[in-house]
């Protein structure tokens, strides 16, 4: 069986030891980088999940994250934050810039394992798929987690293709925000302003196709039938 590859980028060496240790414990394959830059060029290889420190020396944990998903390659790679910060506001930015996850310091190993299996379960749902789907002008092939408006590809995190995969796959109907998150994101403790944050990417992302998706007022959200 081949083992799955996680990236861990953190300037603290005595916690990567520890991470190091307890991953390959767990039957993971672990590359370190210690700084954001050495990160980025270890992302390269494509490793299977990628845990992110947010205090990085020179290219902070944010910034690297914003490039990972601004690039093809390494755009749909799953990335699980750790923040030594409690506020919600880095959370969230975390959050649209595309990461998968967040974790606060200090975080019990167990906990961190947990999330980690979660996010790649969740990789998973990609797996050996072939279906394809049709709204408007944007084109959803799940077996590629590809995303296309008009032939043009569009870079969406995993989240975000869940997000809109799931609103397509129930067309016209009204979700309620619990029952996204329960149906894309079943393992994850999340905030509440979750679903809005991603959507508010989404639409972004979907430029003139961003209009498909619809605020139910204190409901949620429902994709546009054609």
């Amino acid at each position: 069986m081949v083992k799955q590859k996680i990236l861990v980028i953190d300037d603290e060496q005595d916690l990567v030891e520890l991470l190091k240790f307890n991953l390959q414990k767990e039957g993971y394959e672990v590359a370190v980088a210690y700084d954001g830059f050495s990160g980025l060029e270890r992302a390269r290889r494509m490793p299977d999940a990628i845990i992110l420190d947010l205090m990085l020396p020179e290219m902070n944990g944010l910034d690297v994250c914003r490039h990972l998903k601004r690039v093809s390659a390494t755009a749909g790679i799953p990335i699980l934050m750790l923040t030594a910060k409690g506020e919600e506001a880095d959370k969230v930015v975390g959050l649209e810039l595309g990461a998968d996850d967040y974790l606060a310091k200090p975080f019990s190993m167990r906990e961190l394992l947990a999330r980690l299996k979660a996010i790649l379960r969740r990789t998973a749902f990609r797996a050996g798929a072939e279906e394809v789907l049709i709204v408007g002008s944007l084109s959803l092939d799940k077996g590629k987690y590809e995303v296309k408006l008009k032939n043009k590809i569009l870079l969406l995190t995993g989240f975000e293709f869940r997000l809109l995969w799931f609103l397509a796959e129930n067309k016209g109907r009204v979700l309620s925000r619990r029952q996204i998150l329960r149906e894309i994101s079943p393992d994850r403790v999340t905030i509440d302003r979750t679903v809005d944050v991603h959507v508010r990417e989404l639409r972004v992302k979907l430029d003139e196709a961003g209009d498909l998706i619809e605020t139910i007022r204190g409901v949620g959200y429902r994709l546009k039938v054609d």
